[in-house]
């Protein structure tokens, strides 16, 4: 084992050293700094990658301009990695360093998959991932262009996503997609929690598993909000169902709760999350539920805790979207995120939300596949001539149009429906 360390780590000095004398091969290679299994050797890595970025030459002086000689080694230990050398065996050095983060990686995916209880498909999944990784890629597209030679002749199969219950909004979205991260943006009392109720309710009436991670409301309160919207009850009535109930509805209680039984909706209430304990409770439900598609709802963006509390809150913010992006993809699942807005939007004279107005955006923008603005004007304006009305502004749609479409919104139950037809099924 000590004579197979020794091995890894000439084998990472050759590449290095061979990368300070051939430059190019620090962007063209499958290298990466997690490839390398001394922290020296990332973090020298990670500063050539520095240097290329910044379209300066690397040499073990440059080096020594980017961090703290000890964390590269030293000044000696940079001048000296020139004398390992070799681009005639790079490549195969290449391969020994990437075989062996392979086997490190492997390593971790069993301690991850036993703490989590992850099932024999999961962890089939991850290890090929992590084999089919920085390998030989086919570039030619000539396959791709056969496959496609009866395309406008065939009438193609239009892929519909998780329905939203809202006809227009589906028309816009054809659905919620797989694997796409949809932001819905509104300043406080606009209609988001009773827009993601609505949404996790009809996603599980048509046969979707929806995951509602509840971050700032009660579970009890939450399933409260679902019973008011679903059975078209008053909230305030809900406070004393007993005292303020008429008889009638009283009588539709018992079908209320039997309609929010059929949409099978999974609620975690716990306050702080972090993406990781969301994606792991995720896993488990979704690993409970075999063979339905899931949906993940999250209430809300700028409370998901970020991995470093070091970070201020834009770079939180960013890293927390990227991460949720890589959740939808990695589950193939819609991931829908609520967010607040800045309030400065209430300092223009039109407040209806723009994307300057996503609070801590950071890399809000790039990440999400769909951004939708709520907006209601008869909030700002009692003589509103658009009473009930919620509008969702959609101001990015990666795959296709943008626009606004709207919605009949009742706030005293959350009930969300179709302005033409006045259902919400």
């Amino acid at each position: 084992m000590e004579l197979q360390n020794i091995s890894i780590e000439l084998a990472e000095k050759s590449l290095l050293g061979t990368m300070l004398h051939e430059n190019y091969l620090i962007a063209d290679s499958n290298i990466e700094a997690a490839h390398f299994s001394s922290q020296v050797h990332k973090n020298i890595f990670s500063s050539m990658l520095q240097l290329v970025g910044e379209r300066k030459a690397v040499d073990y002086i440059t080096l020594l301009t980017t961090r703290e000689p000890i964390e590269l080694g030293g000044a000696n230990y940079l001048a000296e990695l020139g004398n390992f050398a070799s681009g005639t065996n790079y490549e195969q050095y290449q391969n020994i360093v990437l075989e062996s983060w392979r086997e490190r990686s492997k390593r971790q995916i069993m301690e991850q998959a036993q703490q989590e209880d992850w099932g024999i498909a999961e962890i089939q999944q991850a290890l090929d991932k992590l084999t089919t990784q920085h390998t030989s890629t086919n570039t030619s597209i000539k396959a791709d262009l056969m496959q496609m030679a009866n395309r406008p002749f065939e009438q193609e199969n239009v892929k519909t996503g998780v329905p939203t219950g809202l006809l227009d909004l589906d028309k816009m979205l054809n659905g919620f997609q797989d694997a796409e991260l949809t932001i819905i943006a509104a300043r406080p009392s606009m209609g988001k929690t009773d827009t993601m109720n609505h949404l996790a309710l009809n996603a599980g009436w048509n046969g979707y598993v929806p995951i509602i991670f509840s971050l700032e409301m009660s579970r009890t309160t939450l399933i409260d909000r679902l019973i008011a919207t679903a059975g078209n009850f008053n909230r305030l009535k809900m406070r004393n169902p007993f005292e303020y109930f008429t008889d009638g509805q009283k009588e539709k209680w018992m079908s209320t709760l039997g309609m929010i039984d059929n949409a099978n909706i999974e609620i975690d209430d716990r306050a702080g999350l972090t993406v990781s304990q969301i994606r792991a409770t995720a896993r488990k439900i979704i690993k409970s539920n075999p063979g339905k598609k899931p949906i993940i709802l999250i209430d809300y963006l700028q409370i998901i805790r970020g991995n470093n509390p070091r970070d201020n809150q834009t770079q939180a913010i960013g890293q927390i979207s990227w991460d949720l992006k890589q959740m939808a993809k990695e589950f193939n699942c819609p991931v829908i995120c609520l967010s607040q807005l800045n309030r400065s939007v209430e300092q223009r004279q039109d407040k209806r939300p723009v994307m300057s107005d996503l609070r801590d955006s950071g890399n809000i923008e790039q990440d999400a596949d769909v951004i939708a603005f709520l907006y209601r004007d008869d909030y700002y304006s009692k003589e509103s001539e658009s009473k009930n009305i919620l509008e969702f502004i959609i101001a990015k749609h990666r795959n296709g149009p943008t626009g606004t479409v709207s919605a009949a919104y009742i706030k005293d139950t959350g009930r969300l429906s179709n302005i033409s037809w006045g259902t919400m099924k």
